[in-house]
């Protein structure tokens, strides 16, 4: 895969480093329950964003996951992950409004459980982007600054 251009000139002249919910419904198409990232807490353009998901015992799958010792379930934490991965795909030059969905994902790893209570803290980079359609992305998730998540993933643009 071909690697990111790292000129400035190529990428979005977007110097905005935080999003908060309302910019990120503007960016992703995920609404409650599979909204996951509640803020982007920091942004560098064509490279990575580091966003953040809090969890409360409302969410709806610690009903069912598991009772008596709820946890998020970890494809959940890949999926926020990739939402993570989708502020940074849909903000690159000619991707506003584009959707891209998950192609697959390399080299999981759980490391302990995301309970409520929890912040999960997760950080995307973007590895590779090639013809406009394919991206490679690494992703990690911490809580408490313990990494929880790890994960590579591919995504795919979705016509």
């Amino acid at each position: 895969m071909e690697q990111i251009p790292e000129k400035e000139q190529d990428l979005e002249q977007n110097t905005q480093t935080t999003f908060y919910i309302k910019e990120i419904q503007e960016l992703l198409p995920h609404r409650y329950p599979f909204a996951l990232v509640d803020r982007i807490i920091d942004y560098t353009a064509g490279k990575k964003a580091t966003g953040i998901k809090n969890l409360t015992i409302n969410e709806p799958f610690f009903q069912g996951h598991i009772p008596n010792n709820p946890i998020m379930p970890g494809v959940l934490q890949l999926e926020a992950m990739a939402q993570v991965g989708g502020i940074v795909l849909t903000l690159l030059p000619g991707m506003k409004g584009k959707f891209f969905v998950y192609g697959g994902v390399d080299k999981a790893r759980f490391r302990r459980p995301v309970i409520p209570g929890d912040q999960l803290i997760m950080t995307v980079e973007l590895l590779a982007f090639k013809r406009n359609r394919i991206a490679k992305m690494q992703g990690q998730g911490f809580v408490d600054g313990q990494l929880v998540v790890e994960a590579e993933m591919l995504f795919s643009l979705f016509d």
